[in-house]
């Protein structure tokens, strides 16, 4: 049995047409310019897709599911869904779970609750810290899309000296890509012991000063230490949610297989600013902090000048009574998985980037950048991943139709023009006109390294 996907304005690899694709089980047999005029088989499934865009399935690296341990906020099963909903077919989980992915045998228990659960594509960081390094040489290259650590907490150590070195270690023995966290732990110490002098010593004080104190500093200083140790091993390292115009000016805009050290940037960052905590507080708290207008702009430029290699959800879910509190006790991270994609689309309406960029850096680049086997593209023989969507919907954002477990969204009563019609996971419709489908289950992503 064939799927016809016909007359839809098909993007990919920077260019746009009229087009047809054809999926015979899991993969795409056939991409063609034009309209399709050939004779039809009984058992054909016929997609008529006139004034719909088709793009390859979105591919995200960077997602907290929250399985194991907090499944009160989100699981495996309700995130993907949340998932498919918003066009997203792969996704790469983090390792900050409870217990926390840094043994062999919790990556081996996420990957087996995926195979159960997931409707959606999956992949798990590994969590590398200071005393799991010996681990590092039995991850599976093929398996493991990367080694995830963090720079602001006691994971590498207590200091920037213990840090680094321990970071220059998993650098060098990592037989994957390692993600870095960063966030310099003795800026923000010092900025929050400031502001508690401010505050006469109060315990918390307004979600704005969050960007205050994960200032553009905190962050520049831990992503420049990180860059430098990345050059010296020569190692390929990727850092996470570049938050500041001024950690950009450590990064090239050199063609991405040509790079060993690459950026990431993060809807948050991409959509909001310190002026919303006026009227959204908590809710935007994440970490890195999103900061200036300026910085907002200065990142979306970034990303359309190739500086920014690839865009990410982040997306972070938490109980609405965990973030009730201020800069100090609200937890940090918002669920936006399922209108990241409608959010990079809303920036092509205000003239920030193309569609196809939209395309590029949220589908070709993390195929390419993790060296992923056949997604990230419509191309004959790669698997049948792919997103229908319709430009001209103007759909709002409402509680009652987040998928995610959590169940609200930042973006609550946020007009959307573009909205993802039906998400395709390996061939088999996971999401259409706004339903799940709970008989598809997505697969173990396999990686070129």
């Amino acid at each position: 049995m064939r799927t016809i996907i016909k007359n839809a304005t098909i993007v990919n690899e920077g260019k746009e047409f009229i087009g047809y694709v054809v999926i015979e089980d899991e993969f795409i047999t056939r991409v063609q310019k034009g309209r399709y005029s050939q004779l039809e088989n009984d058992d054909d499934i016929i997609i008529d897709a006139e004034g719909l865009y088709l793009i390859p399935g979105v591919i995200d690296d960077h997602v907290h599911f929250r399985e194991p341990g907090l499944e009160a906020k989100g699981t495996i099963s309700t995130e993907s869904r949340a998932a498919v909903a918003g066009g997203i077919t792969s996704y790469m989980d983090m390792p900050n779970t409870q217990p926390a992915t840094t043994t062999l045998q919790r990556l081996e228990d996420k990957i087996k609750i995926a195979e159960r659960d997931s409707i959606a594509n999956y992949s798990f960081f590994f969590g590398g810290t200071k005393k799991n390094i010996d681990l590092l040489k039995h991850l599976d290259p093929h398996t493991v899309c990367g080694v995830k650590v963090y720079m602001d907490d006691d994971s590498l150590g207590k200091n920037p000296e213990k840090q680094d070195k321990t970071l220059r270690t998993i650098l060098e023995k990592s037989p994957v890509l390692v993600m870095v966290h960063c966030e310099d732990r003795k800026t923000i110490k010092d900025n929050t012991k400031v502001l508690m002098k401010r505050f006469k010593g109060q315990n918390d004080f307004p979600a704005r000063y969050h960007s205050r104190i994960c200032n553009d500093e905190a962050c520049f200083n831990a992503t420049m230490r990180a860059v430098l140790l990345a050059k010296e091993t020569g190692a390929r390292m990727h850092v996470a949610q570049i938050s500041s115009e001024k950690e950009l000016w450590l990064f090239q805009n050199t063609p991405l297989d040509e790079k060993n050290i690459t950026a990431e940037a993060c809807i948050a960052n991409l959509m909001f600013c310190n002026e919303d905590y006026d009227w959204l507080g908590t809710q935007i708290k994440t970490d890195p902090a999103v900061k200036t207008p300026e910085d907002r702009e200065a990142l979306r430029k970034g990303i359309s000048f190739g500086l920014i290699d690839l865009v990410a959800s982040d997306h972070a879910p938490h109980l609405l009574k965990e973030k009730i509190g201020g800069a100090l006790k609200a937890a940090s991270g918002m669920p936006l998985l399922q209108v990241s994609l409608a959010s990079m689309l809303e920036l092509t309406d205000k003239g920030v980037l193309g569609v196809d960029k939209v395309v590029e850096l949220m589908c070709h680049n993390p195929a390419i950048l993790y060296r992923i086997d056949r997604r990230g593209f419509i191309k004959k023989g790669y698997y049948a991943d792919l997103v229908l969507l319709d430009p001209e919907a103007y759909w709002k954002v409402k509680e009652s139709i987040c998928y995610s477990k959590c169940g609200w969204s930042p973006m609550n009563e946020h007009t959307f023009k573009w909205k993802v019609r039906s998400t395709f996971v390996n061939g088999k419709l996971a999401f259409d006109n706004n339903e799940i489908k709970e008989d598809v289950r997505g697969k173990a992503l396999v990686f070129d390294n």
